[in-house]
């Protein structure tokens, strides 16, 4: 169980020691020095830091995100705090302004708490800030939506020069801006789009993986959202499939008091394979706690029955465990041959799989650099989670290096915030803005200020 590479890092299980590091969410890598935090209390004040800093500035959100894209380089260099910058700014009938270091579950519990939802469906962590979640492209399920920033409508930035701007749909960078890696300015805020709460009913179904790639496309295309659980080792596949909810199902949800209500239609055929799956987990991870993280994140699947709720009490269910997350976005139309690529691959050489691939589709994205621009999309997900000692599953990783390459090959795009191999990646060819992105940055970023070592080496 050894792998500690710059690619999937090992995680430090005890942080004591040198308190003067400031380490990422996961604990896998450190992102500077906690001396270079500072936490602006105004946009004013964030306004003169930036322009007051000669060296290279990084916005931390909730340090989700690999650690190479938050990491410092240099003395000078500034960590920014947001977490001032936070809360609601301003409502109307069919918008809302959130400040840019607000969580998501906050966009999402006061949107809520006025009948209100964002057209997007939620990304599974609701811990990220909501300019995290724009920053790297965080997307839901259904192909009627795609990422959370394809509902912006305005963004509002403090630029290099310590001014402020403010891009609207209209502005001729404002899809470079959607989706910016950091590395355009400090997000301020974000105006979103907002429709009437919608309650749905998510129908939960264990089959066959023999039809998937046929089926991922039709769960897709007749229902509002859909989210799938590829287990190849079993050849089974967990899926939801949600429709807005009747009229039947909307007054039992009211009764409840708006609280997600499961039907009695509890389901046992998944039960075996999470067993298996289980013991794979505790095999690789040698954790002892049988309610860890890591295990429910599975045992969820048990005994499994429909639900009904508002969409994110539905589909915002993730538990943020330390893991390896690597995300591919494959065009929909290609999914399926992915997937008989993926089966044949996976026959020939049984790879070891502690945790099920994660599907969900989306529609195009308009931002420049989202891996869904232009295209339908479906995303494969894999998780391997690390070791009670902070180690990886050495056949869990091998499992990852092969399986990217697989879908780097077909045209896939990674997911920014997550883990990918950069060397893969000719990033010009698979986004056709990719110079006009380089090109806005320049203008608004022209000595690279927002710059690290990882973003450099991407632009170069």
């Amino acid at each position: 169980m050894t792998r500690d590479d710059t690619g999937y890092p090992r995680r430090k299980t005890q942080l004591a020691g040198d308190e003067s590091l400031l380490w990422n969410w996961a604990q896998n890598e450190t992102i500077g020095q906690r001396a270079a935090v500072t936490a602006p209390a105004s946009e004013a004040e964030l306004q003169a830091i930036v322009a007051r800093t000669s060296g290279k500035i990084r916005v931390m959100g909730s340090k989700m995100s690999s650690g190479r894209m938050l990491k410092l380089m240099a003395p000078g260099d500034v960590l920014l705090d947001l977490s001032q910058l936070a809360g609601l700014i301003a409502i109307d009938d069919d918008s809302a302004t959130f400040a840019a270091g607000t969580p998501l579950h906050e966009v999402y519990e006061v949107l809520s708490a006025v009948g209100r939802m964002l057209p997007s469906s939620p990304g599974v962590i609701a811990s990220q800030t909501l300019a995290g979640a724009l920053a790297t492209g965080t997307h839901g399920q259904g192909l009627a939506q795609s990422t959370i920033a394809d509902e912006a409508l305005r963004i509002r930035m403090v630029l290099a020069d310590g001014s402020v701007a403010e891009f609207d749909r209209d502005h001729p960078s404002f899809n470079a801006v959607q989706l910016g890696l950091g590395t355009l300015g400090v997000v301020t805020q974000v105006t979103l789009r907002t429709q009437p709460s919608r309650i749905y009913t998510c129908f939960k179904n264990a089959v066959s993986a023999d039809s998937l790639g046929e089926d991922l496309t039709d769960w897709n295309q007749n229902f509002a959202l859909s989210k799938a659980w590829w287990f190849p080792n079993e050849n089974q596949v967990h899926v939801w499939s949600a429709r807005e909810a009747n009229e039947e199902e909307t007054a039992r949800y009211h009764a409840n008091g708006d609280e997600l209500i499961a039907f009695e239609n509890t389901s046992d055929a998944m039960n075996e394979t999470i067993d298996q799956t289980l013991e794979h987990m505790r095999s690789d991870t040698q954790i002892l706690d049988e309610n860890g993280k890591p295990f429910r994140t599975v045992t969820r699947f048990k005994d499994f029955s429909d639900v009904t709720g508002d969409i994110y009490q539905v589909f915002c269910r993730g538990i943020a465990t330390p893991q390896i997350n690597v995300e591919i976005g494959i065009p929909l139309a290609r999914a399926a041959k992915v997937i008989e690529k993926i089966k044949h691959w996976h026959r020939e050489t049984q790879p070891h799989m502690h945790y099920p691939i994660i599907l969900r589709c989306t529609g195009p994205s308009t931002s420049w650099l989202s891996p869904s621009a232009g295209a339908d999309t479906c995303f494969f997900g894999f998780v391997v989670y690390y070791a009670e000692d902070g180690s990886l599953s050495e056949e869990g990783v091998n499992f990852l290096i092969a399986v990217e390459k697989l879908l780097a090959e077909e045209g896939g795009r990674p997911h920014w915030g997550k883990y990918f191999d950069a060397s893969l990646y000719d990033w010009a060819a698979l986004y056709p803005q990719w110079a006009a992105f380089k090109a806005v940055r320049d203008t608004l970023d022209p000595q690279h200020k927002f710059s690290n070592a990882f973003t450099a080496e991407l632009f170069s």
